[in-house]
């Protein structure tokens, strides 16, 4: 890095992805530059940078080269900030598009700067609200959580189970998707990878994941995920029982922006609670739920540090189809304009990507492999909970 008091030069590495299994990775190295141009003015600029015998390693089925692209950051008189993106890349796609993607991709939806600055505005919102007291409902027992430090600790630990889950669908090491399921109507891809997760740092892990598409507006499928009423129309595994929730943390403005704590009614697991996370912007949503253990959720609510509580997450991602009736309906106030030099097809109708994902701890061996045991466990996982979300949903 080099830099002075008004300015830097970053060299950089990321990934940038879709939460599915059918949406290779972006992978770019970067030069970055911050400079304040004004007072109450910064700009940062992203540009693509060939760094020497590192091209190889970078895994992903398109390159990517990033033309000048970045943000120009504007104080107001009220507080607030003015942001303007703009997201330029030259992308040369090794293999075709899949056919349920083409559409978000190819309109700039999927990784362009409505996208970038949704998940700015949703994440200063989540950090805003973690600094507002008395955000939080009841605890397990039936009382306020307890101190801003368990809010903090319930936060991180959501958090971590939302991080993930989001590199389980995308696994950063490169390691590729098999094939496990060709069904007539969903495809279900399997990968094995080891656990990020730092209380389990040794395990191998089974994540298997389906795309489908629903007719039916993003905003709708995310409340009915969500929504404790409806989980036993898809959960597989809470045997069709009610659940309650028992703990609730806002973290923005939209109220599907929460953290939950959920209980399902199971006398045979009464120790065993649902922590769920859903948040949702002009982008796209997620629902990731992971069942931990009463005494760890204690540990987070009385603010120590959950780094070390196991987490295995599950959940699904929400995306808008890229069709015509999304390309240009906001409900979150981003002023945003897209040009591609692809010709998009606007003939489908707007729906919904769901996908859904499993994850199933496989071993604590680095040495594990895909067992056929397994993979019947996640095809069965997948094609029951894909049923019922269409049975419920009326989309058979």
């Amino acid at each position: 890095m080099l830099g002075s008091q008004s300015s830097t030069l970053q060299l950089m590495y990321e990934e940038l992805q879709v939460l599915s299994a059918l949406v290779p990775t972006r992978q770019f190295y970067f030069l970055r530059f911050r400079q304040q141009i004004e007072p109450g003015l910064w700009a940062i600029v992203n540009v693509s940078y060939n760094v020497p015998h590192q091209e190889s390693q970078l895994s992903s089925s398109c390159k990517a080269q990033r033309l000048p692209s970045g943000c120009l950051i504007q104080d107001m008189p009220n507080g607030y900030s003015k942001i303007t993106w703009v997201e330029h890349c030259e992308v040369e796609d090794k293999a075709p598009i899949h056919r349920l993607y083409r559409d978000l991709i190819q309109s700039g939806l999927a990784f362009g700067a409505e996208r970038w600055i949704s998940t700015l505005q949703r994440t200063c919102e989540r950090v805003a609200y973690l600094m507002v007291p008395g955000n939080s409902s009841r605890d397990p027992g039936g009382g306020v959580i307890p101190s801003p430090e368990g809010k903090r600790s319930m936060t991180r630990l959501a958090q971590r189970m939302v991080s993930n889950f989001c590199s389980s669908i995308n696994p950063s090491n490169g390691q590729q998707w098999t094939s496990v399921s060709g069904l007539n109507e969903f495809e279900v891809r399997a990968t094995l990878h080891r656990s990020t997760d730092p209380a389990q740092p040794n395990a191998v892990v089974l994540s298997a994941a389906a795309t489908i598409w629903l007719p039916i507006p993003p905003q709708s499928v995310f409340n009915f995920f969500r929504d404790e009423r409806t989980r036993p129309q898809w959960d597989v595994l809470s045997n069709q029982n009610p659940v309650q929730e028992v703990a609730h943390i806002s973290n923005g403005s939209h109220p599907g922006n929460c953290i939950s704590i959920l209980r399902a009614y199971n006398t045979s697991q009464n120790n065993m609670l649902i922590l769920q996370e859903s948040c949702i912007d002009s982008s796209g949503s997620i629902v990731v739920h992971c069942p931990v253990d009463l005494p760890s959720i204690n540990v987070a609510m009385s603010g120590e540090d959950p780094t070390f509580l196991p987490l295995l997450p599950s959940g699904f991602t929400i995306s808008p189809d890229g069709g015509p009736h999304q390309l240009h309906h906001n409900q979150y106030d981003v002023a945003s304009t897209s040009s591609s030099n692809s010709n998009v097809d606007r003939s489908s109708s707007s729906g919904s990507l769901v996908t859904v994902v499993f994850q199933i701890l496989v071993s604590n061996s680095p040495s594990a492999r895909m067992s056929p045991e397994t993979v019947n466990t996640v095809n069965n996982l997948i094609g029951n909970t894909v049923h019922q979300i269409k049975a419920a949903l009326n989309c058979n």
